[in-house]
């Protein structure tokens, strides 16, 4: 056997980051398959591999019987003995049976095993770099697309986005460079399946871990994000020293932090709000940009009824109920919305009024898209 295969397996050991243990052991197996199928033997075989010389030797492994059954599997004791008196009835033998053309055989069988496990291999060590990265933005270039998928090349492998998590405004065009959302790293027969996603809410808390560093340190605290790609998301940020204002940090200086994430989601509108653990507050501030004169809340059923003045309805609704429906999802509170003059025929202005006996079903819940 050529020292050149132990140099080669030297080199994908320090090039491509292959455990030199795990190819040896696949080239010990392609071995052994090879003079088992060559040499037409069931016999229990060893092989041992002088890395120095490249030289290689076949063991045939028998168990010391006192009665021969199965020559292949078993050896006379007075056999053994004969050429080593200390053995004794079930011990195992190791005979040498290297056949004298051995040689080329064995290293076309090494070939092609070997190469086999190096791709799988290879596999595992690319699976095993991007299952850290789930949930985590990439760079990528793109390679390809078809009806199914736009081809993102992330390095060492293609990952796919698929046709549901593109954004509506944007268009995917060969070569353009792109940051994804990581959501899924399967392993395969085929090797990693990477799939990533330009629509996730993933996507944008990540965005702003990255621009904004108050985040990325924790002093600002990513509570909830809702997120209608292309068209409106908001996030709710928290900070838990109170004479830190996290709506500001996110926002940057004349705007700058904020700006630069929505040049890379193609201008979709992004409103950030203050979380607050007082459902009255924070729903009050979901809601923005509209104004809110009273927010009821029926803690049984997680609804409240918001009043608005009469010329926010419109705003604190939204296109299609958009406004709403994401205010709904980033609370996880079902919100019903009426006019300030309609809450006052239903006398929810009342103090004294029954909001329980009074409350409507809320049109907006914060798990169903009831406008799409």
């Amino acid at each position: 056997m050529s020292s050149e295969l132990f140099d080669a397996i030297q080199y994908l050991e320090k090039e491509k980051g292959i455990n030199k243990e795990v190819l040896m052991e696949a080239l010990e197996a392609a071995l052994i398959s090879a003079y088992k199928k060559n040499f037409k033997s069931a016999t229990n075989v060893r092989v041992d591999i002088n890395e120095q010389t490249g030289s290689m030797h076949v063991f045939s492994r028998k168990e010391i019987v006192e009665e021969v059954e199965d020559s292949q599997q078993q050896i006379d004791w007075e056999e053994a003995k004969a050429i080593n008196p200390n053995y004794e009835i079930g011990d195992v033998i190791e005979l040498e049976v290297t056949p004298r053309d051995f040689g080329r055989i064995a290293a076309q069988a090494a070939k092609q095993v070997v190469t086999q496990r190096v791709r799988e291999a290879e596999r595992g060590v690319i699976f095993n770099e991007y299952i850290d990265r789930e949930e985590d933005i990439m760079n990528g270039i793109i390679q390809r697309t078809d009806p199914r998928f736009v081809y993102v090349n992330l390095g060492k492998v293609e990952a796919k986005l698929p046709e549901g998590e593109k954004m509506p405004t944007e268009s995917y065009n060969v070569h353009d460079r792109i940051k994804v959302f990581v959501t899924k790293v399967e392993n395969t027969n085929k090797g990693p399946q990477i799939f990533v996603s330009r629509s996730h809410p993933g996507l944008l808390k990540r965005l702003f871990e990255m621009e904004v560093p108050e985040i990325y340190d924790g002093i600002v605290e990513i509570r909830s994000v809702a997120r209608e790609a292309g068209d409106r998301s908001k996030i709710s940020v928290h900070a838990p020293n109170p004479e830190i204002d996290p709506v500001g940090s996110c926002v940057g200086q004349r705007g700058q932090r904020v700006q630069t994430i929505v040049d890379e989601l193609k201008g979709e509108k992004i409103d950030i709000v203050e979380w607050s653990e007082d459902p009255v507050e924070y729903v009050s501030n979901a809601l923005s940009p509209s104004k809110v004169v009273k927010v009821l809340v029926n803690e049984g059923e997680q609804a409240t009824t918001v009043i608005v003045p009469d010329n926010q309805l419109s705003l604190a609704i939204g296109k299609r109920g958009q406004n709403a429906r994401l205010a709904a999802r980033l609370t996880g509170w079902k919100i019903d919305i009426k006019s300030e003059s309609d809450a006052k025929k239903l006398g929810l202005l009342d103090e004294n009024a029954e909001i329980d006996d009074q409350m409507d079903e809320p049109l907006f819940d914060s798990g169903e898209d009831l406008f799409d």
